[in-house]
């Protein structure tokens, strides 16, 4: 399960990239890392760790 602050920013990040009308293909949690991804658009990669912070890949 994701943490209460990842969860909070991939719904943050999911509505900014929707509303610039960008798709998005995947939403994942990876077991290993505890780390969300997000594929989206063309070729954006975002991951975003159990403390909120995110970035670009």
């Amino acid at each position: 399960m994701p943490t209460a602050e990842q969860s909070i920013r991939c719904v943050v990040l999911c509505q900014s990239l929707t509303n610039t009308l960008t798709p998005i293909f995947i939403v994942h949690l990876d077991e290993r890392t505890g780390n969300l991804f997000i594929l989206a658009g063309d070729n954006i990669e975002i991951e975003i760790y159990a403390d909120g912070i995110w970035k670009f890949l």
